[in-house]
């Protein structure tokens, strides 16, 4: 997606006065932020904080959970995703998701990568064929499988299985990728691919990504957002974040005085 339809710094999510609820505990309370599109945004905080959860309102992955309850106005290129008449499948391929432990489908490299557009009724070979190709060069790992394709996915490394899931939500063509907490089981060498990759994407995508790990946010986003006890403290651009932040529980948390 070319720079021309998605104007770099535009608006892509904004948050009004968010709160969610588990049952009668209150995880969210009163988020309001925007999240531009072609930056990479960091969630940072202790864990159990609302980092997490707060990721998941962004394609309603919450909505899979029976007791959860939200309230307050989020807006995905202007309009409502919480309203009844949404349509969430559309929003989960717009909004795609990697999670914190890599989880390839039992099945081919291949496979994997055309999953999603099949689903979506696209059956030609040849398209499927470019999509693959594209999205595996896309997430760094084409020249690495190119001649494995028919492999099981299991074969391959923990940071090769992430970068094919990455690869995966790729293939359905997002404006926006989820990455909650994408190498806290991976090892160094592994991690500075993936953080890499992450910046070469935010090109073309929007990327919004939970991590403990502060250094990581510090190399890799634009705008940083901290959260402390379900609440958003302070959010600004990485380098006032971590070198002038304006609020104390900001700075004790990232000189290592909590958390």
């Amino acid at each position: 997606m070319n720079m021309t339809k998605k104007q770099k710094n535009k608006k892509i999510f904004e948050l009004k006065n968010v709160n969610l609820f588990y049952d009668e505990f209150q995880a969210i309370r009163n988020i309001t932020m925007d999240i531009n599109s072609n930056e990479v945004t960091a969630f940072i905080g202790p864990s159990g904080c609302g980092k997490s959860t707060f990721i998941r309102i962004l394609n309603r992955m919450n909505d899979l959970i029976t007791s959860c309850k939200l309230n307050g106005d989020i807006f995905y290129e202007g309009k409502n995703i919480y309203t009844k008449d949404f349509d969430v499948i559309e929003l989960r391929s717009k909004v795609g998701m990697v999670f914190q432990k890599p989880n390839p489908f039992p099945m081919s490299i291949y496979d994997n990568v055309a999953y999603g557009p099949r689903c979506q009724g696209i059956k030609d070979k040849k398209v499927l064929d470019d999509i693959v190709y594209n999205s595996l060069k896309k997430a760094a790992l084409w020249n690495e499988v190119s001649d494995r394709l028919k492999k099981s996915a299991m074969s391959l490394s923990g940071g090769q299985k992430q970068r094919l899931c990455i690869a995966r939500t790729i293939a359905m063509e997002p404006q926006v990728i989820l990455m909650d907490e994408p190498t806290s089981a991976l090892d160094p060498v592994a991690t500075q691919k993936i953080e890499d990759l992450i910046l070469d994407l935010k090109k073309e995508y929007s990327i919004v990504i939970v991590t403990h790990n502060m250094q990581q946010a510090a190399r890799i986003s634009d705008k940083t957002a901290f959260f402390l006890m379900g609440e958003l403290i302070e959010m600004d651009d990485t380098n006032k974040i971590f070198n002038q932040p304006q609020n104390e529980k900001t700075e004790q948390y990232i000189t290592g005085r909590f958390g």
